[in-house]
């Protein structure tokens, strides 16, 4: 226990034996710490460079590319509006250079401080959830605006036909 700088010394333990903490304790500590931290920044090291297998990149391409087909092919159904695909487009094509280059993704995995790919991948999938859902909210607010906008054009058209009518009525 710590007390204002100074060790103490006079704990008990529970055989009220008096505890002492030695610097070679202290020394000890340290060592250990230095030793776990080495093996941390191994380890992380050892998740960075482990190989790739073939199956997972071939995976990996097959899935990136079969995405960039179906934005393509909604493209051209109408089903999917032009100011959607130029996200869905960059996103297929982030998709296909991180499966096709080499050493790609843990570069981007280092360079962001993380651990292993699939935490890069997990992030990186998050950050564009993140920008699709304030992709979203613009579009909302903006339509919001235009459905304020032409509630009031058609009020302003119905009390004028309203105001037409009653004056056509009158001999």
């Amino acid at each position: 226990m710590r007390y204002r700088g100074v060790i103490d010394t006079t704990r008990l333990n529970p055989n009220d034996e008096p505890l002492t903490t030695t610097a070679s304790n202290a020394r000890n500590q340290i060592d250990m710490d230095e030793r776990s931290s080495i093996q941390l920044e191994e380890l992380r090291a050892l998740f960075l460079n482990a190989p790739e297998s073939d199956a997972t990149r071939l995976l990996a391409i097959v899935a990136s590319i079969s995405l960039a087909a179906a934005v393509l092919w909604l493209v051209r159904r109408r089903s999917l509006r032009e100011e959607h695909t130029i996200i869905w487009i960059a996103i297929a094509a982030g998709l296909i250079s991180v499966s096709v280059i080499p050493g790609f993704l843990p570069m981007i995995t280092r360079a962001i401080g993380a651990w292993t790919s699939s935490s890069t991948l997990f992030f990186l999938g998050e950050v564009c959830l993140v920008l699709l859902c304030l992709n979203f909210a613009v579009q909302i607010s903006r339509a919001g605006i235009q459905i304020k906008s032409l509630g009031q054009e058609v009020a302003i058209l119905r009390t004028r036909l309203e105001e037409f009518e009653a004056s056509n009525r009158e001999p």
